[in-house]
Formats: C-alpha cells, structure tokens, sequence
C-alpha cells in the first residue's frame, strides 16, 4: 500500500530536523546538536519503516544540499537511539541532484557534485528507483573535475567489476544505493548503503 508522506508524523522528530535545517540556512540561529539532530534522525527512519512509508520518487527530484552526515554507528542499540554526526562546514558545498529525462534509458539519472574554494568534483550517472524500501541504486560512471573554472580532467568515474552488464540487470545488492526514509519539500533524509545516515535541504 502507498502511503502519502505527509500522513506519516514523528512530531518531536520532525521538529528538530526542521530546527537543524532552518538553522543550516540561517547561521543566527540556534542547531540541535549532532546526538540530539542523529536520534531525531533515527527515530523518522524507524517510523517509516513500521508504517511501511512508500516514497513516490517525485519527491527526491531537484538538488539537495547535504547538511547533515553520520556514520554507520547511528543506529537503534537496546530499544534506544544511539550515535552522532556532523554537520557539513559552510566552505565544502555537497549537492546531489536526481533528475528524470525520459529520452535516455534509463530514465533516472544522478549527480554528486562536492565544491571546495576553486575545486570542483561532480560524478554523474544512471540511477533507478523500485519503491521497494524505498531503495534508489545508481552508478557513478562519469567524472568531472574543475579548478577555478578550468576542467582538469573530464571521463570516466573508474572501473566497476559488471560495467559490461545494462544498468538495469545488475542486482541492487551489488549497487551503492540510499534508502530514504523521509521526504518533503525543504529536505530528505536516507541511509547509504555502507549505514551511514544523510540529511540534505533543498537547494
């Protein structure tokens, strides 16, 4: 059953994400801290999953900007949350952009992009999205990196052991994926798949 995101609520939750992003774009204002931002973080992903929360891909379409990060140690040890994280320094820029573009099969495609003072990186590639716990899988295949505007190097991202297999045939197991766990308009939030938790705003 697909269930509307906006019917899903953990209240407390969400309103110390909703502090920890206004504060993102606001530096007057105060931030939760990482340990308290991580539980908040880990008390949506737990929601989402006892309501079995289906994300409609529409919701991740744009560019995100990654405010928050925390490893793999963020996670629910004896009925409790536990872990911290950081949030990402003003000076390194981190943007990720989903986007559909139905002439290219296949039709989902994604770009990480990471700018730090003149230094520019962006990997793009294809990407795929079942609704099946909400996983999005992808293939970082192309390489980008610029220095004051000037390209230095533009071609593949490295090799990948099933390159010569379609995108589409390869197992999601075998693919760095997220598996998102909270979704609206001013941010999203997943879990990699080395555990680590994301929290990005909308650029």
């Amino acid at each position: 059953m697909t269930i509307n995101p906006i019917t899903i609520h953990n209240k407390n939750a969400e309103m110390v994400v909703e502090q920890a992003i206004q504060a993102f774009l606001d530096s007057t204002l105060q931030r939760p801290n990482g340990t308290t931002l991580t539980a908040a973080l880990l008390d949506l992903e737990k929601t989402a999953k006892q309501a079995r929360l289906a994300i409609p891909v529409e919701s991740f379409l744009g560019t995100w900007q990654l405010s928050f990060s925390a490893g793999k140690q963020a996670k629910y040890q004896s009925g409790h949350p536990v872990g911290s994280g950081f949030y990402l320094p003003k000076w390194a820029i981190a943007r990720i952009t989903f986007a559909s573009d139905d002439t290219q099969e296949p039709s989902l495609q994604i770009a990480n992009e990471l700018c730090i003072g003149p230094l520019k990186i962006r990997f793009t590639g294809p990407a795929r999205y079942s609704g099946k716990k909400n996983l999005l899988a992808f293939d970082f295949t192309h390489l980008e990196m610029a220095c004051f505007g000037v390209s230095v190097y533009r071609g593949s991202a490295g090799r990948r052991k099933q390159r010569n297999k379609p995108f589409e045939a390869i197992a999601i197991a075998k693919l760095p994926f997220f598996a998102f766990f909270t979704a609206t308009d001013e941010y999203i939030a997943a879990r990699g798949r080395g555990g680590g938790l994301a929290l990005w705003v909308k650029a």
